[in-house]
């Protein structure tokens, strides 16, 4: 449980207690469940598709106000499930190729623009400088956007971009409360392992309709495999494969820190779904982010970690051998020895070959909106997807921008590498190893958009603020010494 003195909202500058106002926040978000559900199965589905973000967008700013912590696991949850809200949607009533309920999670996200804009003339004085950078180098690209491409993709880019940044920000300022703040994402990732990874096996094995229709209209099959039962790579209940691989990597990351009967079971289900995927470059993250925790932490916590690793195998691997479970993660895990003739390798190489010089020569860049189009004919927004999210941030923002952006990351790169409270504090440590085992897979992803931007801001943030709480609790601590 979170806990239950008072904590302090950080835009309205005043303390709150969370058990006053929890039924509040708890009616608000049943109430848009409730009505969500009402809405589908009472012959308005369709309409579901303005109904729905409208309705998020009001609940958010209403839990922003009365309620910050239950707006955080709003926000993530909004990212988990909506899209597939959206299949569900597109199943009963037909396709929407504009894809406008995925705004959803995005705007409840912006609710946070109101913590940037309040504390952005003191932000520099409180370590705020890395986000400060970046939201510069986003706005730049923005404002070229405007100038080469049409507006609805240059929105859009603006979404995909910013709302990481804005949402790490606001988990950065309230550091006050780095303890509630620490224990509401470990629940909230530990019942996502949990329930995602449950949902993800049973895709694999069923393929639920709505799934498959998707994956037939979306038209998707040589990234996320065929629609049919043990046919498919597994993305549970996110968009797809890449966004399902990073929220698991971070979700499974995150278990080590967290304690509970639910531990063992979200792990099983949670380490089958996330070899499913066949993603191996969120495989690499996780093995990456593993050995940065262990060289981080005290010899106590790194015997407490591997008995849990050893125990986690036991249960994982004999999940793994039934059939045609192990024929699909072996035949993944093969290419890792033959990666030369990957046809995915292959078109990551191809890709850095033909457009790396071009990238880094774009002075400019293209602005925002630039991988984006709407097509005249259906109306949908087509994306031209960029292996690589150094080569994007250098085709969208130019030098000017990219310097900027990466000026940020670089900053908190440096800053979170030193934080020497992740010896005592694993969640710190374990926040740390999420955020730059994320930005490791910028080389050959745009892992800094949407929710996997989320995850590599947003836990990069926590680190900061558990490193400012710490340094907080230790200053008080002298001064009381020094007054007794």
């Amino acid at each position: 449980m979170i806990s239950q003195s008072l904590l302090f909202n950080s835009f309205l500058q005043t303390p709150f207690s969370p058990r006053q106002r929890s039924l509040q926040g708890w009616i608000a978000i049943i109430g848009f469940v409730l009505l969500s559900l009402t809405c589908y199965f009472a012959g308005a589905a369709g309409m579901l598709r303005l109904i729905y973000p409208a309705t998020a967008l009001l609940v958010a700013i209403f839990l922003y106000l009365r309620h910050p912590i239950l707006y955080i696991g709003f926000t993530w949850w909004m990212w988990f499930l909506t899209p597939l809200v959206a299949r569900l949607i597109d199943y009963r009533v037909g396709w929407d190729p504009t894809r406008q309920i995925l705004i959803a999670p995005y705007l409840v996200v912006f609710v946070t623009i109101a913590t940037f804009l309040r504390h952005f003339p003191q932000t520099y004085r409180q370590g705020g400088l890395p986000f400060i950078l970046a939201f510069i180098g986003v706005t730049y690209g923005f404002l070229v956007g405007l100038i080469y491409n049409t507006p609805v993709p240059v929105a859009r880019g603006l979404l995909d971009w910013l709302s990481p940044i804005i949402f790490a920000f606001h988990l950065f300022m309230n550091w006050r409360d780095y303890p509630s703040y620490r224990q509401n994402l470990q629940r909230i990732f530990l019942w996502c392992v949990l329930l995602t990874g449950a949902y993800g096996i049973y895709q694999f094995v069923v393929a639920p309709e709505w799934d498959r229709y998707w994956l037939i209209e979306s038209k998707l099959f040589t990234s996320s495999g065929d629609p049919v039962p043990f046919g498919m790579r597994v993305w549970s209940t996110l968009h797809s494969v890449g966004p399902f691989g990073a929220v698991m990597q971070a979700g499974l990351l995150l278990l080590f820190t967290s304690s509970g009967p639910l531990i063992f079971p979200a792990s099983a289900v949670g380490y089958l779904s996330f070899l499913l995927t066949q993603a191996r470059t969120n495989w690499g993250g996780w093995l990456f982010g593993v050995i940065m925790i262990m060289g981080s932490v005290k010899a106590r916590i790194q015997m407490r970690l591997i008995i849990l690793i050893l125990v986690i195998a036991a249960c994982v691997v004999p999940l793994t051998t039934i059939e045609p479970i192990s024929d699909v993660v072996a035949a993944r895990l093969e290419t890792f020895t033959n990666l030369q003739e990957d046809s995915s390798f292959k078109d990551r190489s191809g890709s850095y070959d033909r457009n790396l010089s071009l990238a880094l020569s774009n002075l400019l860049g293209n602005g925002l909106g630039n991988t984006w189009k709407v097509n005249e004919k259906t109306g949908q927004i087509e994306v031209f997807v960029i292996d690589s999210g150094i080569l994007d941030m250098f085709f969208t923002l130019g030098w000017f921008g990219a310097i900027f952006y990466l000026g940020g990351l670089i900053l908190i790169f440096f800053s979170v590498a030193n934080y020497t409270e992740a010896r005592f504090d694993s969640f710190i440590s374990t926040a740390r190893a999420i955020g730059l085992s994320a930005a490791a897979q910028l080389v050959i992803g745009s892992g800094m958009l949407s929710i996997a931007g989320m995850i590599l801001w947003g836990f990069l943030a926590m680190a900061m603020a558990g490193h400012k709480y710490h340094k907080s609790q230790n200053i008080t601590q002298l001064q009381q010494r020094s007054t007794t």
